[in-house]
């Protein structure tokens, strides 16, 4: 079931928050053994087969949290930690079957040369998510930072729909507390509306923009390893997929936050503008940011993190990115992906620790292009299906197949680069309309670029949970007449281009 979906609009969503409004206001103690049951059969609306594997992954780390919790809380830190470890293996185990063991298997054959059956497991949904998010409590039950939770409370925090399929990744401290006090899960008109507007703008962001954009990047990284893209092609196919994966991604967001907050409950900022920022730090801070939470809380700072020395702090921050990528999939592409902001992560640290007048020689929008510029170049390993694909794109982006270029770039360009440069043909190869495509392309980045997100429009009513207060804008939602009908205007419109089945891309990871 998708949030973008007729069944869930019109049938799932109401139903439950109708019945969760009536049961919190007569019996509030059920709402969230309700809630967590509603939220199950949200799972199984996609994925019935694999319904009994989270059950019984919530109730195996509910039970191992609890013991943890209560041997760490006596004193007996040998035995939490041992109950910890077998906690952890267990997890890792059931990901690594599901999600990496075919990975493995191909990568042993080829380095023996021995030949052996793929296993061919199906990915279950949400594994990443809620495996990450029970690793985490326990760890800290070893820690004693986790209370002794109701079940339903627990398993509630582990299923919670808006979050479940594609994040955000859950802490149990943020998420326990707010299921427990008296007023969570009841109607209030400002939290409805305000979160129904952040679901209606994510809704758009997926439906209107990502989706519209999503057949050129198809369309040009299927076919660059049958053909020689030319480098406004490549071009094309790279930045359309930066930007169909940044509003796809944050339109779940929205919705995700929305849905939450429309019961009362606010989840964790995941998401805050990362084609803004201008280095490679920010735009981890800004990018999936309780992902980048979880591998710094729970790998990058176990490692040692940057209390060991400049050098060991470069090799952890790799090895987290190189994790971090191969947390998004079992393949090479990805593996590269996250090594790549592993490199761009170390160079930047290296860059923040330069004498200041030495920094000073890049201003900040030229730190803004290389960072943007950066995150496209590691994005086509994220998309391509293979490497050599993903560096056919790359040629091409670099003139490897000719610089067929528009003629009055050309014009400029040809005295610098030398008769490589040439006018016409830019769109030779016939996979695309161009003139359908670059506008989309230039209006999608403008929107990112010059207009305020989400969290800024809806700043007032605090919409998301969030370490630092976000910049209030000056186009701001209120619940008035005409927002109202502009936000009427933008569900209607999202409604109608609904058509068939279009899930996130977030849901592959």
């Amino acid at each position: 079931m998708l949030f973008n979906s007729f069944e869930f609009i019109f049938f799932f969503l109401p139903v439950t928050m109708a019945s969760l409004f009536i049961i919190s206001r007569t019996k509030h103690r059920y709402s969230a053994a309700f809630l967590f049951i509603a939220s199950i059969a949200f799972y199984a609306g996609w994925s019935v087969y694999y319904t009994p594997l989270l059950i019984l992954s919530i109730v195996f780390n509910f039970l191992v949290g609890k013991y943890i919790f209560r041997k760490a809380s006596s004193g007996d830190g040998g035995a939490a930690n041992r109950a910890l470890l077998f906690g952890v293996i267990v997890n890792i185990a059931a990901i690594v079957y599901y999600k990496y063991i075919d990975f493995f298997i191909e990568a042993v054959s080829q380095v023996t040369g021995i030949h052996i059956d793929l296993l061919n497991t199906e990915l279950p949904l949400g594994i990443s998510f809620f495996t990450f998010t029970q690793i985490a409590f326990l760890v800290d039950a070893a820690k004693g930072k986790t209370a002794d939770a109701n079940f339903f409370r627990y398993g509630l925090f582990v299923t919670y729909f808006p979050h479940l399929i594609a994040g955000p990744i859950l802490h149990h401290r943020e998420m326990i507390s707010q299921f427990e006090k008296p007023k969570s899960f009841g109607f209030n008109a400002i939290n409805f509306s305000s979160g129904l507007t952040l679901f209606t703008i994510g809704m758009f962001k997926k439906i209107v923009i990502a989706d519209n954009i999503a057949p050129a990047a198809d369309a040009i990284f299927s076919s660059a390893s049958r053909i020689n893209l030319t480098f406004m092609e490549a071009w094309t196919g790279a930045l359309s997929y930066t930007l169909q994966l940044y509003y796809d991604f944050s339109g779940y967001s929205d919705m995700a936050l929305g849905l939450s907050l429309m019961m009362g409950v606010r989840m964790p900022l995941n998401f805050n503008s990362p084609y803004k920022a201008h280095n490679i730090i920010e735009f981890w801070r800004r990018w999936h940011i309780t992902l980048s939470r979880f591998l710094r809380d729970y790998l990058y700072i176990p490692l040692g993190g940057n209390r060991r020395g400049r050098w060991r702090r470069h090799a952890n921050l790799l090895t987290t990115m190189l994790i971090g990528g191969l947390w998004h999939g079992a393949g090479w592409t990805f593996v590269l992906w996250g090594g790549l902001h592993g490199i761009y992560l170390t160079i930047n640290h290296a860059w923040h620790a330069a004498p200041p007048h030495f920094r000073r020689l890049i201003p900040r929008p030229l730190g803004w292009l290389l960072t943007f510029l950066a995150v496209v170049v590691a994005w086509v390993f994220f998309r391509a299906s293979s490497i050599p694909e993903a560096m056919q794109m790359l040629s091409a982006m670099t003139g490897g197949n000719g610089w067929a270029l528009p003629s009055p770039l050309a014009y400029v360009l040809a005295p610098v680069f030398g008769p490589s440069v040439t006018s016409g043909g830019t769109f030779g190869n016939g996979i695309i309309d161009a003139t359908d495509i670059l506008p989309k392309i230039v209006a999608a980045l403008t929107v990112a670029l010059a207009l305020p997100n989400s969290q800024q429009i809806l700043a007032r009513y605090r919409p998301a949970l969030t370490s630092a207060p976000l910049k209030k804008h000056q186009i701001t939602w209120r619940p008035t007449v005409i927002r109202g009908a502009v936000v009427g205007a933008a569900l209607a419109m999202s409604l109608v281009l609904m058509t068939g089945e279009s899930p996130f891309l977030y849901f592959r990871f």
